[in-house]
């Protein structure tokens, strides 16, 4: 009990200190405190979207391609498969790109928005001389400028015919 009463006075002082000690260093202002007063405080909820929702709830892998909060959206990792969980493109490095971007084309237009919005790019790839010898085709993609962004070669994806897995990260201004 006695423990008990002397956190109880602890934590007690420890709450008057700091409010005190805010109270001296800081000046209220009628306009602040008129302006905090009117503010709204509003949640920004996040809004979750699945490419193919039976597919990825049976992978396990994913239950969400995309999730938007408030102007920001973020695509995990898209890869080249067909609607029932197939790899595609075996071996085509290119085309399991243009693959990808086609999945991530469809999420961006779901949030209204174009590779224009895209302000982070990440690509992991089991090939980066091959990804390298492709790069080219993101000038199609991105035409009025290119994201930030990181290239990473790694041993391996989650399934082994896939050569390249884009991530992105888009800003939507309206």
């Amino acid at each position: 009990m006695k423990t008990l009463l002397k956190s109880y006075n602890f934590l007690l002082f420890l709450t008057m200190f700091t409010l005190a000690t805010y109270s001296c260093t800081t000046e209220p202002s009628s306009s602040a405190t008129q302006d905090s007063e009117q503010a709204e405080v509003t949640a920004v909820l996040p809004e979750y979207y699945s490419l193919r929702p039976d597919l990825e709830k049976a992978f396990g892998y994913t239950c969400t391609h995309a999730v938007k909060i408030d102007k920001l959206i973020k695509i995990s990792g898209a890869v080249s498969m067909d609607d029932q969980g197939n790899s595609t493109a075996r071996g085509d490095l290119r085309q399991q790109m243009i693959n990808c971007y086609s999945d991530i084309k469809k999420i961006l237009k779901h949030y209204d928005c174009s590779f224009d919005d895209v302000i982070v790019e990440n690509i992991y790839t089991t090939d980066m001389s091959a990804f390298l010898q492709n790069a080219d085709y993101r000038s199609e993609i991105y035409t009025e400028h290119f994201p930030t962004g990181t290239w990473v070669g790694v041993k391996e994806l989650a399934v082994p015919d896939f050569l390249i897995e884009i991530e992105i990260e888009a800003y939507k201004s309206n």
